[in-house]
C-alpha cells in the first residue's frame, strides 16, 4: 500500500525537512517487506489566498483516487503507537492500494474534507505546527512499520 502525505505549505531545507526525509526513507526500507510504501510527501500551496476552501481543493487533488483518507485533526482519535501500527496493518489489509494522510495549513482542514475522510487521527490534545506534525507523522509511520516487523526500535 502506497502512502502519501498531502500537506499544505512547502517545507524549506532545514532540520524538519531532514527528519521527514530520514523517517520516510526508514519507513520505505522497513515497510517494503510488509506491503507498505513507498511513502511520499506531496505539498500543496494556495498561491491565490483562497483560504481553507482553496486548500481543500488542492488537498483533494493531491490524494490519489480511491485512496483511504486519514485526516490529521486535533479532534480525531488519539492512539498509542502499537494501536496506530494495528490500524496501519488493517488499512493495508483492506486491499486499497493507496493511503493518504492529509495535513491542513495554519487554519486546519476544511469541514468538507474532514467529513469525507475515512478516519481522523490526532497526535494528541495539543495543537502542533503543521511542519512539526509532518515530522511526528513520519516518525510514527516508521515506528508502526517497525512494530509490525517486530523490530526493536519501539521499546514500550
Amino acid at each position: 500500500m502506497r502512502v502519501q502525505i498531502c500537506a499544505v505549505g512547502r517545507m524549506r531545507a532545514g532540520p524538519e525537512r531532514m527528519l521527514v526525509d530520514d523517517y520516510l526513507t526508514r519507513f520505505d526500507r522497513t515497510g517494503r517487506a510488509l506491503g507498505l510504501g513507498p511513502a511520499k510527501l506531496f505539498e500543496v500551496e494556495d498561491k491565490k489566498g483562497g483560504g481553507m476552501a482553496a486548500e481543500a481543493t488542492l488537498l483533494e487533488k493531491a490524494a490519489p483516487s480511491g485512496a483511504f483518507i486519514c485526516v490529521m485533526d486535533e479532534r480525531g482519535k488519539t492512539t498509542t503507537s502499537p494501536e496506530f501500527a494495528d490500524l496501519l496493518g488493517k488499512w493495508r489489509d483492506t486491499g486499497r492500494q493507496d493511503l493518504a494522510f492529509v495535513i491542513g495549513g495554519a487554519d486546519g482542514i476544511a469541514q468538507n474534507v474532514r467529513s469525507r475522510a475515512d478516519f481522523s487521527l490526532s497526535l494528541g490534545k495539543m495543537v502542533w505546527p503543521h511542519m512539526l506534525a509532518r515530522v511526528m507523522l513520519c516518525e510514527q509511520l516508521y515506528r508502526a512499520a517497525s512494530i509490525l516487523a517486530n523490530s526493536p526500535y519501539h521499546r514500550a
